[in-house]
């Protein structure tokens, strides 16, 4: 048997080497891939992490009953109020007795009794301010507080009464009619009450309020009064915060009042309904009455500007029962409101959204007791209803998201103060009544907007550029052309945005005549240019360096475009072309706008387009090119029937990697618009986009509030887009390159 040739030393090395580069190879290789699942992974975890916080906004409402028992004192309930959390409500019964209790067990914490000159006849209150008129004709106006202290680290509520308008009892009707129907509303400096009379009439008094020096009690003093004679009885008595109108329920009729500082203006303006009105609240904020049928029916109606003036219009209709309408109570600081029927059951909705929450039978309501009188707590954690039979139960709400609704966030909603349905993006504003507005679609509109405007600025200049320095320009200069583009990409987006709007956007609004005589003067000049180029003589020519030769051109250009600016705006625009563009063409201008952005975001996507594009032109074999010049083809006519073919597949990634860039830019956005979210496709307005609305507003977000979540929602959103489009494109750009893999 032979043996095996030994190796040599320079074949064991050889070995040596070849099992280390493979090993090198394997390590690589799985490290690429661990690489790639990681990023997955990533992603992935962001999409959860952005899914996980937007969840809750989703999530369905929850209503439970707590405690119930007896209503404690004497009489008949006529107002109830809770406190902030919850633990503690006052009961003012018809005989004037002011019992706050414990609403786990009903056990009376204090009691007092109103020195009443006459029975009470009605009631009204707004928030913890109660008014009760008696049958004499005066009015008491008390208000409600509970003091909070901590003894001993304890939370310890201590009731109080206190008087706005004074103790004694006010005269409001000085013929001593009863006040049937009653409705009061104070502010700092000024009251105002209307009241309904037995004999139909309907009384209003505004008084002032000030605050003596002596010993800090209120002087209040009557400024005016005014009567109008009704024809019928109304059932139901209303007047708005700022004390300008007041509706009264009269039938199956609103009866709307308008009041100013003399009296009331003018007579009253009635509006018809399909039933009888048995229930009628202001939504907080005073601008929406929600009104409450016989049929079931809740209706919601606003002042809407109609003809230069404004008039009572229906907006909304909630209709969940056919059962009559018993009581309606609003929150104290959002628009959502509770219902309860006739058939024992409560139903709590928000008008914004348009949604029904929640909804909860009442547990042992007698076939002909039913709900009379609901409050909430300032907090919306707890409603505290009365019943026919004077028993009281406390529910236990959990509603943290009720703004939230498909149509809010998607679709066109009728807000507060609009003359119609709109999309519009509104987070915020400086008063507690204020109608939160969360449409995603001004955003999204805004986002593509700032894309389509630089991707438009972006792509002849990218890819011509790609074309001209892969195909014809000479290799000497591409070696410092293409870098010096690709360093372009590495500017922060916050210097480019920086500059848009403190130096572009003012300059551009200087010269905006400039600006589109240069789309024209500068064609114009390169087939100029062009033309005299074939005189040259050779020598003086040199291929490949054509676009080094431009330069100088494109500066004289410019100069020339922005020197012709104003006399062209003199000649032709008188002096203003902004004016003239209101004027003549109903176009407004802003200085920070979308050609602004379009001019400055294109810039910063330029250089991503061009790599990748060049890259891909480039690559293209040069055989293909040869072949095709051999047979008699022109550098054109190669161009475009064999290299951008062939190229195509690289140019579209390139293309859609720009355009990503510009969906997801934040920074230039940010700076250069003038960030209204509004929905106009005009070149000279602004726009608000998803990343920058993000940036803006994220740090001032009360964590885990509505606006907070609805930020995440848009940056789900917003990813979202990115991932289902890159998808897209990369489906897209495979069949073609498969298309064209036979060139």
């Amino acid at each position: 048997m032979s043996e095996l040739p030994s190796l040599s030393a320079a074949q064991l090395a050889s070995r040596a080497a070849y099992r280390i580069r493979a090993f090198k190879d394997t390590l690589a290789r799985y490290l690429v891939t661990l690489g790639g699942i990681s990023i997955l992974f990533a992603i992935l975890l962001i999409f959860f992490y952005l899914f996980y916080v937007v969840l809750p906004l989703f999530e369905s409402a929850e209503i439970h009953q707590e405690s119930s028992f007896v209503a404690p004192g004497e009489g008949k309930t006529l107002y109830i109020g809770l406190e902030e959390q919850g633990s503690m409500a006052l009961r003012v019964s018809d005989s004037g007795e002011l019992v706050f209790f414990d609403t786990a067990s009903g056990d009376i914490v204090s009691q007092s009794t109103l020195a009443l000159s006459a029975p009470v006849s009605s009631i009204n209150a707004s928030i913890d301010t109660v008014a009760l008129g008696l049958e004499n004709g005066e009015v008491i106006v008390f208000k409600y507080v509970f003091d909070v202290s901590y003894p001993d680290d304890k939370r310890k509520l201590t009731p109080r009464i206190e008087y706005p308008l004074g103790e004694d009892a006010i005269a409001l009707d000085e013929s001593g009619q009863a006040l049937t129907q009653l409705a009061v509303k104070v502010d700092d400096d000024v009251a105002g009450l209307v009241a309904a009379t037995a004999d139909n009439r309907m009384i209003y008094s505004r008084y002032s309020r000030e605050t003596s020096f002596i010993d800090d009690s209120i002087v209040t003093e009557l400024e005016s009064t005014s009567e109008l004679e009704l024809n019928e009885p109304v059932h139901s008595l209303l007047m708005t915060p700022l004390i300008d109108t007041a509706y009264a329920a009269a039938g199956d009729r609103i009866l709307a009042f308008r009041l100013d500082e003399d009296g009331f203006d003018g007579g009253v303006i009635e509006h018809p309904l399909p039933a009888k009105i048995t229930g009628m609240q202001l939504l907080v904020g005073g601008v929406s009455l929600m009104v409450g049928l016989e049929n079931g029916e809740i209706q919601q109606w606003m002042p809407v500007r109609k003809g230069g003036k404004k008039e009572l219009t229906f907006i909304r209709l909630f209709d969940d029962s056919q059962a009559a309408v018993s009581s309606i109570a609003v929150e104290h600081a959002r628009k959502s409101f509770s219902v309860a029927d006739s058939a024992g059951v409560i139903t709590l909705y928000y008008s914004t959204s348009h949604r029904t929450v929640a909804s909860i039978k009442v547990d042992g309501l007698g076939k002909e007791a039913r709900i009379t009188q609901m409050t909430w707590s300032p907090r919306a954690q707890h409603l505290l209803t009365v019943d026919s039979s004077n028993t009281l139960r406390l529910f236990a709400v959990h509603n943290e998201y009720p703004e939230v609704s498909w149509s809010v966030l998607w679709g066109k909603v009728w807000y507060e103060g609009y003359d119609k349905p709109e999309y519009v993006w509104q987070s915020s504003a400086s008063t507690n009544e204020f109608e939160p507005k969360f449409s995603l679609v001004p955003l999204s509109f805004g986002t593509i907007k700032a894309a389509l405007y630089a991707m438009l600025f972006a792509i002849p200049i990218a890819v011509l550029g790609a074309i001209f320095t892969a195909q014809f320009m000479a290799p000497r200069m591409r070696q410092v052309v293409k870098p010096s583009i690709e360093i372009m990409e590495a500017l922060p987006t916050v210097i480019l945005g920086f500059l848009a709007g403190l130096w572009l956007a003012p300059y551009v609004e200087e010269h905006l005549i400039g600006v589109f005589s240069f789309l024209l003067i500068m064609p114009v000049g390169f087939l100029l240019v062009a033309w005299l180029w074939r005189y040259l003589p050779p020598k003086l020519r040199y291929p490949g360096w054509e676009a080094a030769m431009l330069i100088p051109v494109i500066l004289l250009l410019g100069w020339l475009s922005m020197s012709l600016s104003m006399p062209l705006e003199q000649l032709f625009f008188g002096g203003d072309i902004q004016v003239w563009m209101s004027e003549h063409w109903g176009i407004g201008y802003d200085q920070r706008n979308a050609l602004v952005v379009g001019l400055i975001m294109g810039f910063a996507v330029i250089p991503t387009i061009f790599s990748i594009a060049e890259d891909a032109l480039f690559s293209v074999p040069q055989h293909l090119v040869s072949g095709s010049l051999a047979l008699g083809a022109t550098r054109w006519q190669t161009l475009m029937y064999v290299v951008l073919p062939a190229a195509s597949p690289g140019i579209f990634s390139g293309l859609m990697m720009g355009f990503g860039r510009a969906v997801g830019e934040t920074m230039i956005v940010l700076m250069a618009t003038g960030n209204t979210p509004v929905m106009d496709m005009s070149l000279f307005e602004g726009m608000r986009t998803l990343a920058a609305n993000i940036a803006v507003e994220v740090p001032e977000a009360e964590v885990a509030s509505t606006h907070y979540r609805i930020l995440f929602l848009a940056a789900l959103v917003l990813f979202a887009f990115t991932f289902v489009f890159n998808t897209a494109t990369e489906v897209v750009r495979q069949r073609m390159r498969q298309r064209y893999s036979n060139l």
